[in-house]
C-alpha cells in the first residue's frame, strides 16, 4: 500500500449513468446498486479521465492509502472484459453488475406471438394527442400542456412497452427524452419553465430500469422545486422485458 491520487466517488450525487465507466480506459469503474464504483484500486491509474464526463459533478481526485497501479493487472482486467460470462462465473456478478453500463448490455428475449395475434387482430389507434413529442422542441407554454397531466417519458419505453398509448398517453401531454445522452441542464431548465408557465396539473416519469435512466426523476424533482410549483410528481418503471417494474 502506497498514499497516492485515486477517484472518488460521491454516492449522493452519482446518479449511474455509466458515462464515467464508458470513459475509464483501465475498466477501473463499474456500476453497483445503481452506483459507479471503483472495481479494484489497482486497475485506477488516478489520472482522473472520467472526472469530464460526469455531468453532475460526482467524481474527484483524492490522495489516499491504495495499492499500486498495475499495468499487467488490468490487461488481463480488459481482456476478461471482453466475455462478461466469465465475470459472471469468476466473481458471482448479477447480469447488472457486469462493468460497463447495463443500458449497453446486449440481451436477447424469446418473444413469440400466436399467428392471430400477429397478424388478424387489428392495430389499437394511437392516443397521441399533440406533436411535437422531443421534450427539446415543446415550447414551454405549448398549448396542449394546459390543464393536463405531463407524461416525461424515456426514449426506450416507447419500444419497451408494448401498453403504453393505453396506460400512459390517454389524454395526457407526453414530453421524451434520454438522460444519458442529452444536456440534463436543457431538460431541467425546460421542465422548470412548463411547470411554472405552462399550467400543467401534474407530472409523472416513464423511465426504464437501468440505473441511467434513474436520472430523470432527479431532473424533474429538481425542476419542480426550481419551478416554485408544489405539483403531484408520480414515478413508474418499466423492466427491459417490457414488464411493469413498479409504479
Amino acid at each position: 500500500m502506497i498514499k497516492r491520487k485515486m477517484i472518488k466517488i460521491d454516492e449522493d450525487l452519482c446518479t449511474g449513468c455509466g458515462d464515467c465507466i464508458t470513459a475509464c480506459a483501465e475498466g477501473a469503474l463499474e456500476l453497483v446498486n445503481g452506483k459507479a464504483k471503483v472495481v479494484r484500486d489497482s486497475f485506477c491509474d488516478g489520472l482522473g479521465a472520467c472526472i469530464g464526463e460526469c455531468p453532475v459533478g460526482a467524481l474527484t481526485i483524492e490522495e489516499r492509502e491504495a495499492y499500486e497501479f498495475d499495468e499487467d493487472a488490468v490487461k488481463e482486467h480488459l481482456e476478461k472484459m471482453k466475455h462478461p460470462e466469465k465475470i459472471h462465473a469468476e466473481e458471482g456478478h448479477s447480469h447488472h453488475e457486469v462493468c460497463g453500463c447495463p443500458s449497453a448490455k446486449p440481451e436477447i428475449f424469446s418473444q413469440e406471438l400466436k399467428e392471430s395475434t400477429a397478424i388478424n387482430e387489428p392495430a389499437p389507434k394511437s392516443m397521441l394527442g399533440h406533436w411535437p413529442v422531443q421534450l427539446r422542441l415543446v415550447p414551454e407554454t405549448a398549448p396542449f400542456l394546459k390543464g393536463r397531466e405531463l407524461i416525461v417519458l424515456a426514449d426506450c419505453v416507447a419500444v419497451a412497452y408494448a401498453n403504453l398509448h393505453k396506460e400512459f398517453l390517454n389524454g395526457k401531454a407526453v414530453v421524451m427524452g434520454c438522460p444519458k445522452f442529452d444536456n440534463t441542464e436543457i431538460y431541467r431548465q425546460k421542465l422548470a419553465g412548463m411547470i411554472k408557465n405552462s399550467g400543467i396539473k401534474s407530472i409523472s416519469v416513464v423511465h426504464m430500469e437501468v440505473p441511467c435512466c434513474f436520472g430523470f426523476e432527479k431532473i424533474i424533482s429538481e425542476a419542480i422545486s426550481q419551478s416554485e410549483k408544489g405539483i403531484p410528481f408520480k414515478k413508474y418503471i418499466i423492466g427491459i422485458r417490457g414488464d411493469r417494474v413498479s409504479g
